[in-house]
């Protein structure tokens, strides 16, 4: 499993840590929910999808789960590209754009230009993923202004302050040098998503890289700063749908799967 990580970008830029997308030989999932938009793209053939047994298959190229939403994917026919997408970031603004209640089937018209800006199994790779993200999901909507505060406070979270796990709004507001309610309101109004989720899918990341890199979970949630493994196997559970090790098994089992953090 090869991890590729997006290196910090200037201030000014877009800093969400607000997605998790996989891509490689697809499997079948068990029924499952998690507290996020999922999107599914069959890189060729289709995929299917059902709310759970006694269901009916739903056969499609492409198709978006919503937030805690019962669903099963049988994706198991050739390679695919899987996103994880918080649902209060503006990243998944798009995609609510497009979704019904539920399980959504993306039209043919849309899974095929996904396809064209993402290449084959063959072609895909990160500087792909992250064209498809600017050109489908962020559209023409202009990068946000970074506070020099909250430019501190994410240098901070990026560069140690991680595994302190004690990272409450008073103690980043001081770093940021700013009240706690007022740092709150910039730090959400300059990275599109709350401090709360922000730290989440930070630590998530973390802890993933470390377990693709081959840590043990009780040292996965260490250096992702979790209190232990049973706190990264919960909140993995209710972000992703996955234990930790389900997650790795599935990649480990699905061949090689690459990873991108989108921010």
């Amino acid at each position: 499993m090869r991890i590729s990580a997006q290196p910090p970008q200037p201030a000014g830029a877009s800093l969400w840590p607000a997605a998790l997308i996989l891509w490689g030989r697809g499997t079948r999932s068990s029924p499952h929910s998690h507290h996020c938009i999922q999107v599914y793209l069959a890189l060729s053939a289709t995929v299917r999808a059902r709310s759970g047994p006694g269901t009916r298959w739903r056969r499609c190229a492409a198709v978006l789960v919503a937030p805690d939403v019962r669903h099963e994917i049988d994706a198991s026919e050739g390679p695919v590209l899987i996103g994880f997408f918080d649902a209060e970031s503006e990243l998944a603004a798009s995609l609510w754009a497009q979704m019904d209640v539920g399980i959504t089937i993306v039209s043919d018209a849309v899974a095929d230009g996904w396809r064209a800006i993402l290449g084959g199994s063959t072609e895909i790779d990160k500087t792909r993923v992250d064209r498809w993200v600017n050109s489908e999901l962020l559209g023409e909507r202009r990068p946000r202004s970074l506070h020099p505060g909250v430019l501190r406070v994410v240098n901070y979270l990026r560069n140690g302050g991680l595994p302190e796990r004690q990272l409450s709004a008073k103690y980043l507001s001081e770093i940021a040098q700013l009240s706690p309610s007022r740092f709150l309101h910039v730090f959400t109004e300059s990275l599109g998503i709350p401090l709360r989720s922000y730290v989440r899918w930070l630590r998530v990341q973390r802890a993933m890289g470390a377990l693709a890199a081959g840590c043990h979970i009780t040292e996965a949630a260490c250096v992702a700063g979790f209190s232990d493994a049973a706190h990264l196997t919960r909140t993995l559970r209710r972000t992703l749908g996955h234990t930790p090790g389900e997650l790795v098994r599935r990649c480990v089992l699905g061949g090689e799967i690459h990873r991108t953090t989108v921010e």
